[in-house]
């Protein structure tokens, strides 16, 4: 007989008791077990949570008096976030619960956004929202294996579109919990970033490679979400190395375009000591969504659309002389073995002689400017071909390599 799982019910149950207790029903009618957190502040909720605002306030040092008196709203949600965020990892570590599912307004949902990053890849997690895929949610406040709802018609009350979402989501966090395969743990886990697999190819010779040699590779795809995904993971400590190869998420956010995976690209890995090879793949491309104008310092410049969500520009020399400035600062803030490799040759498909992207002056001007930023802390390997060449792949296996003999890198193990 398959185990029930228990999902972690998080909302303000003093102004939302009707659709808390309405949540709580549906997750039990399809098998489940709501466990109640209750994250409300001024006052108590009409029924008995399993986990109450006292200890919500208590997993924060603190209490809801001092909490009530920390100044305004917003320190009172921030401070009630860190304790549930703390509460809700305890409870995971304990094995007390399977999943989470959160519900909110803005204020709700910047609190679940915390929640969410508080637990590890694989635990289901779920938030109700009525600000869902807004872009007042930054990139770097989404966790890596979040999933969202719009809570349409969420403003005051049920109605039946609000019972229509609210129902889907908590029967959508139950299966999740119930059909969840969790992350493998007998082979070491690299973190490799690629722009899908003809802009970049260095992934169909790298993958295997590192496979044979008894190491999980995991993809990242950088249009935004991906290299997300690969900070968020690098941030738990969760490679034993990361080849961060396709470094065009930092050119956006850079250049303030949207799609950009936050502040923090190219920083998490370094922060934690995790060994790096990094490579400046495709960071000549400005991504933006095309049915947006052309950002205006970019309409002089070759465009290309590549569906109906997601067009691309290239940047000029000075731009990617920014972007080289960038790279350099953040590789020199790595507490962790770095080595930087450089291919003069080129650093996407469309970039070489006889392709629409061809601007070998740009490209100089990143590469010269490259070659003085690279820091002191991290090796500089200077390869005279393109990114696509056999040599750069082989370059990064013999960097790779040689860091395991030298046990920077542990060795790898074969799935059994």
């Amino acid at each position: 007989m398959e185990e029930t799982r228990r999902i972690l019910v998080i909302g303000t149950g003093d102004t939302k008791t009707d659709e808390l207790l309405f949540m709580r029903e549906r997750i039990e009618a399809v098998g489940g077990v709501a466990v109640m957190m209750d994250v409300s502040v001024l006052g108590d909720p009409p029924y008995r949570p399993e986990h109450d605002r006292h200890a919500v306030a208590g997993a924060a040092d603190t209490t809801i008096e001092a909490i009530i008196a920390s100044g305004d709203e917003n320190s009172a949600m921030t401070l009630m976030a860190l304790g549930a965020s703390r509460l809700a990892r305890s409870l995971h570590d304990k094995g007390e619960i399977d999943g989470v599912i959160a519900l909110g307004g803005s204020m709700g949902t910047d609190l679940a956004l915390d929640v969410a990053l508080a637990l590890p890849l694989g635990v289901p997690k779920f938030v109700v929202s009525t600000i869902a895929y807004s872009h007042l949610l930054p990139p770097e406040r989404i966790a890596t294996d979040l999933m969202m709802i719009l809570w349409a018609g969420g403003l005051y009350g049920l109605n039946s579109a609000c019972k229509a979402v609210l129902s889907q989501a908590c029967g959508a966090v139950v299966g999740a919990a119930q059909a969840v395969v969790k992350p493998d743990v007998s082979r070491p886990k690299i973190g490799m970033s690629s722009l899908g697999k003809s802009c970049l190819q260095y992934m169909v010779t790298l993958k295997p490679e590192l496979e044979k040699r008894g190491y999980e590779v995991i993809v990242f795809h950088t249009t935004g979400m991906g290299g997300r995904a690969l900070e968020a993971i690098a941030a738990q400590k969760g490679f034993v190395a990361v080849l961060d190869f396709s470094l065009q998420e930092l050119a956006n956010q850079l250049t303030g375009s949207v799609v950009n995976s936050g502040s923090d690209r190219l920083e998490n890995a370094g922060r934690q000591g995790i060994p790096q090879i990094v490579a400046p793949g495709a960071i000549d491309m400005v991504d933006f969504p095309t049915w947006q104008a052309v950002p205006s310092r970019f309409t002089e410049r070759p465009y290309h659309a590549h569906n109906r969500l997601l067009a691309s520009v290239t940047s000029d020399g000075a731009t990617r002389k920014e972007i080289a400035r960038a790279i350099g600062e953040r590789l020199s803030t790595a507490t962790g073995p770095t080595a930087f490799i450089l291919p003069v040759g080129g650093i996407q498909q469309w970039d070489k002689e006889g392709e629409p992207l061809y601007e070998p002056e740009a490209l100089s001007a990143f590469v010269e400017e490259m070659r003085d930023r690279v820091p002191q802390n991290a090796e500089l390997h200077e390869i005279a071909g393109h990114i696509n060449d056999a040599a750069f792949s082989a370059k990064a296996l013999e960097i790779f390599d040689r860091w395991v003999a030298e046990g920077i890198v542990p060795p790898g193990r074969q799935a059994a």
